[in-house]
């Protein structure tokens, strides 16, 4: 662990976790999709649409997976400027548009199922200690999920959390889609306060990346701490409070930045 200066904020009463890469390894489903001899997530969802499509009229594979990628790089632009994350219902219509194409609305909400629950189906890792951190933290901090819902929704996220045995180690959850906006905007952050009864600056938030995770918290008088275990790739330009390298040492950072 290492630590980048004395606590100046308002003692901290609460703890904010981000998902990916922080709670649950992200795609360490992947290996297990292959081995099942099955698609990537990426390739399961456009071959997910073209199925549908190609049902009611042939149609290039090629080219709905074009559509997709399309409709990706629009959400992505989205997300990063307007920090808003479209649910995927959303991201399939600027599919079908672009394609000139339409669903029943039943096999429309059949693929939109099939997108949200990919994740719950075969499950993504936790990273090693988060149980066992998470357990000992919340006997002396309420804590909160604060994530972006890039492809699950909050509502999945839940389900991969409880089917985790995690859920009981939150007091709230803040996912974007249910928000109405992403990391770093106040919203998020606003969410978990009010869901755990705490000013905001009495929040520590845990990510792994620089700029949604820790410059965002601190712009609004958090504090934060950057989590590097699975991506260190923002290691050397972070202003983390402190910079975590596995959650066995978490529950200490947080009470050396709570003193």
């Amino acid at each position: 662990m290492v630590f980048r200066g004395p606590s100046l904020n308002r003692k901290i009463k609460a703890v904010t976790f981000d998902l990916w890469d922080t709670i649950v390894r992200d795609d360490s489903d992947e290996p297990k999709r292959k081995a099942q001899g099955l698609r990537s997530k990426k390739a399961e969802r456009r071959h997910l649409l073209w199925q549908a499509l190609n049902r009611h009229g042939p149609i290039g594979e090629a080219e709905v997976t074009l559509a997709y990628d399309v409709a990706d790089a629009a959400f992505n632009r989205v997300w990063h400027d307007q920090h808003v994350t479209w649910a995927i219902a959303e991201r399939l219509e600027v599919a079908l548009k672009g394609l000139g194409r339409t669903l029943p609305a039943e096999e429309f909400a059949e693929l939109v199922r099939r997108h949200e629950e990919m994740e719950v189906e075969i499950r993504p890792d936790l990273i090693p200690g988060i149980a066992e951190a998470l357990a000992e933290i919340h006997t002396r901090y309420r804590t909160c999920v604060v994530s972006d819902a890039i492809v699950s929704p909050g509502s999945t996220l839940r389900r991969l959390l409880a089917s985790c045995d995690l859920s009981r180690h939150f007091d709230g959850f803040a996912f974007s889609d249910e928000v109405g906006h992403a990391k770093p905007h106040r919203s998020m952050f606003d969410s978990a306060a009010r869901q755990m009864g705490v000013a905001i600056e009495e929040m520590v938030h845990i990510g792994d990346r620089d700029h949604n995770d820790v410059k965002g918290p601190q712009k609004l008088g958090m504090k934060a701490i950057l989590f590097i275990a699975t991506r260190a790739a923002d290691r050397d330009k972070t202003s983390a409070d402190a910079l975590c390298t596995a959650h066995l040492d978490l529950p200490g950072i947080i009470d050396r930045l709570a003193d």
